[in-house]
């Protein structure tokens, strides 16, 4: 059934009135035997629609403005009487229009109420996180101190044992407070990136020299897969990508098996050049993947305690490489191995 808008009502309800009018008006004539007079029942039954008309139409009006109004003030939190009133067009299905507005009012509330609970729930889990991350350190620091305290102080044989276990709980503290401290810079853009011209095989060079002897320990071979170690040059803060690469190698290392391999590859993408970083450790199992770039998410939580890190490392990643404006992604077997692959401006 099609919905009438006022302005149907309006002209409805008069034409009825005319027509009753009208009828009265000839059966008034005929009974009292006056002669009808056809120019003055048209001009009284326009004179009857014209009136019928404006009074219904404004009383309709009025009656949904003043209902309208009420509703729109609770919406708009008491959004102006001018303005509401504006919106009220009586040629239109007026109740189909507010239900509408009803509609999107709510679903942005619902919106907004689910982001509220998503960042509470990550405020959540960031704060539990974090607390979780420093309650080991400290609590090793504690009990070093306290050892030392005890006596251990005067044995020249434990004194410098335990001291350098305090000192590397506090290295741990140092880097998790930096890494927390790089990444909201970056996020409020306070992480100022120089772009410049730079050649990315050399970097991997110079990484993979760093981690030498990490991977020696480790018993994991570096390989830098690049014939002939032929310059790719880049734009971007090399400084940085150099934090990127040395992240990705960290963890390619930490989370690789006895005897396995870390490779670093390049491939040219027309605009842009691939970086590859790709391990033969234990993989990323499916479920895992999505959330691999979230602060302090752990694939294997019970070795990443014990390799210690800040949980932060894939985090900073991420974030650097979006600051470049590029992208970043991971494919992973479980069991297997994982490849982290990132693109960077060709220069």
């Amino acid at each position: 059934m099609a919905v009438k808008t006022p302005r149907d009502v309006a002209l409805q309800t008069s034409v009825i009135i005319t027509i009753m009018v009208g009828l009265g008006s000839i059966i008034f004539m005929l009974f009292d035997k006056h002669p009808i007079n056809f120019l003055g029942l048209v001009l009284l039954l326009a004179g009857t629609f014209a009136s019928a008309y404006l009074t219904i139409y404004w009383s309709v009006e009025k009656f949904i403005y003043q209902k309208v109004k009420i509703i729109y003030k609770t919406i708009h939190r008491f959004k102006s009487t001018k303005d509401s009133r504006r919106d009220i067009k009586m040629n239109e299905d007026v109740v189909e229009k507010v239900n509408r507005d009803v509609l999107d009012w709510a679903e942005s509330k619902i919106s907004e109420i689910t982001a509220l609970k998503q960042t509470d729930s990550f405020r959540r889990d960031f704060i539990g996180n974090l607390a979780h991350e420093l309650k080991t350190p400290i609590f090793n620091i504690q009990g070093y101190i306290l050892t030392l305290l005890e006596g251990a102080l005067e044995d020249p044989q434990n004194n410098r044992k335990f001291l350098m276990k305090a000192a590397k709980s506090v290295d741990r503290i140092t880097t998790l407070i930096e890494d927390l401290d790089a990444i909201t810079k970056i996020e409020d853009g306070k992480y100022d990136l120089v772009h410049a011209r730079f050649d990315i095989v050399e970097l991997a060079l110079e990484v993979i020299d760093s981690l030498e002897q990490r991977a020696k320990t480790a018993n994991i071979r570096l390989i830098l897969k690049n014939p002939n170690e032929k310059s790719i040059y880049v734009l971007g803060d090399r400084s940085k990508i150099e934090q990127v690469l040395t992240n990705l190698l960290v963890n390619s290392i930490n989370y690789g098996k006895p005897e396995g391999r870390s490779i670093f590859s390049f491939y040219d993408m027309d605009d842009t050049i691939l970086v590859e970083v790709a391990d033969t450790g234990i993989g990323i199992s499916e479920e895992d993947l999505p959330r691999i770039f979230e602060r302090f998410y752990r694939v294997d939580k019970s070795r990443a305690r014990h390799i210690g890190g800040s949980g932060l490392g894939l985090a900073i990643v991420k974030h650097i490489i979006d600051a470049h404006g590029q992208t970043i992604n991971v494919r992973s077997t479980s069991g297997v191995g994982s490849t982290f692959a990132f693109t960077l401006e060709k220069a």
